[in-house]
């Protein structure tokens, strides 16, 4: 691959100074365009980036193996659609351990978003995918961002600042941890995208309602390739399907940049298999001196426990493993009970003196957030012009008064 990001300088030096303490890397002969990492104490190297790639790959000479007698190598999440074209000598032996799932998106034969949306998807799903962007654009004030090559430091740290909260905001309410959150890779990740992008091989996609981020993907990217490496939303907005119209614009934005490969990267979710086009799986390569017992057995003791480690991933273990971490670590960042909530019509109009103007947009009143998209989406009325009341003479009643639609809602916590 051209231009992998993963191996850029700037994401090496980065990297490094966050997990390997800006030690100097090592370097093979043997293999080209990767540096390592070496184990405290055994003759095992991995690879500079480690697990915080969305997809490594390397070239090897075959001449030149000097440097590798008696060595264990460890490549992690090659992509297996990278086809690498390696070469062994006779003396080096090689595991292929597979491990997560992935998928793309092969854009090459597309011309636009419309022509793909066509091949992919039925004529209901069709219909539902330009539903849903309508609903979104009408009820709120949409526009989309992506930052690619210039931003201001201000904005950057604004949107990363968002997107932390998103993060949390949705993975307490899956109650599942999410290792991007530790604080040693979140700092790395927020380090490392700023150089990026302004260099071209990141990006930062951004959904505002206003001049509020409600939607965020981290993107790098190769010569040819869109890597979607972290996204989330606000889980308010969940009715108004984000994911779906991030994907489409992400798309739209592959395709006007020339790009051939949308990559979702690792894990599977059912979104990515609606969308995608190819499955694939990430391996981890081990190469070793098979002339040497020491590095012979380390190898297949790496092979083992990564496979074990796959079987364990196949029966959902490492899921159970996340929540029960989540509840051991919950503090007050523990789920929000949803408010039930029913609309009436309105039987009355009410006097002046019975209503209390709120703001919707306060820590207080955030329990309002759900049936406000509700009423939005059901009928197409637009946030900035509605108004919301407190019905003072009835105890947990409010009147939500849009442009064309008024109704009152009875809202009970649980």
């Amino acid at each position: 691959m051209k231009d992998n990001p993963f191996t850029s300088d700037i994401f090496a030096r980065i990297w490094s100074k966050h997990f390997n303490q800006s030690a100097p890397g090592t370097h093979f002969v043997f293999i080209r365009d990767l540096l390592f990492v070496k184990h405290r104490f055994l003759p095992i190297y991995y690879n500079y980036g480690k697990t915080h790639t969305k997809g490594i790959d390397y070239c090897t000479n075959n001449s030149n193996f000097q440097d590798l007698k008696g060595k264990v190598l460890l490549v992690y999440d090659i992509p297996t659609f990278f086809n690498l074209p390696v070469v062994l000598h006779k003396r080096i032996k090689q595991y292929k351990i597979k491990q997560y799932p992935g998928f793309l998106i092969d854009l090459k034969s597309f011309k636009n978003l419309d022509e793909y949306i066509l091949a992919t998807f039925k004529k209901s799903s069709r219909y539902k995918l330009k539903k849903y962007k309508k609903k979104l654009e009408t009820c709120f004030d949409i526009n989309y961002k992506m930052f690619y090559g210039e931003i201001s430091k201000e904005e950057y740290d604004f949107v990363f600042e968002s997107f932390k909260k998103l993060l949390i905001k949705r993975f307490n309410d899956k109650q599942v941890v999410n290792n991007n959150l530790e604080k040693q890779e979140w700092d790395f990740y927020q380090e490392v995208a700023y150089p990026m992008i302004l260099e071209k091989k990141a990006g930062l996609f951004v959904i505002y309602n206003g001049s509020q981020p409600i939607g965020v993907t981290l993107n790098y990217f190769s010569d040819n390739i869109l890597f979607d490496a972290i996204t989330v939303f606000d889980i308010d907005y969940a009715k108004f399907h984000l994911g779906s119209i991030n994907i489409m614009k992400l798309i739209e934005w592959s395709i006007d940049k020339n790009l051939g490969i949308f990559d979702f990267s690792k894990g599977h979710f059912d979104y990515k298999k609606r969308w995608a086009s190819k499955e694939y799986y990430f391996e981890y390569h081990v190469l070793y001196d098979s002339e040497s017992f020491t590095a012979k057995s380390l190898a297949f003791l790496i092979k083992t426990f990564f496979e074990f480690k796959q079987f364990l991933r196949e029966k959902n273990i490492n899921e159970t493993l996340h929540k029960l971490t989540f509840l051991l670590q919950k503090t007050n960042n523990s789920k929000k009970p949803k408010p039930v909530y029913e609309f009436l019509e309105v039987e009355k109009e009410h006097k002046k003196e019975e209503l209390m103007k709120i703001d919707w947009d306060i820590s207080e009143t955030d329990f309002l957030k759900a049936p406000i998209f509700d009423f939005l989406y059901l009928n197409n009325e637009k946030l900035n012009t509605l108004q919301i009341f407190e019905i003072t003479d009835k105890n947990s009643y409010y009147l939500f008064k849009g442009k064309n639609k008024t109704l009152e809602i009875n809202i009970k916590t649980s």
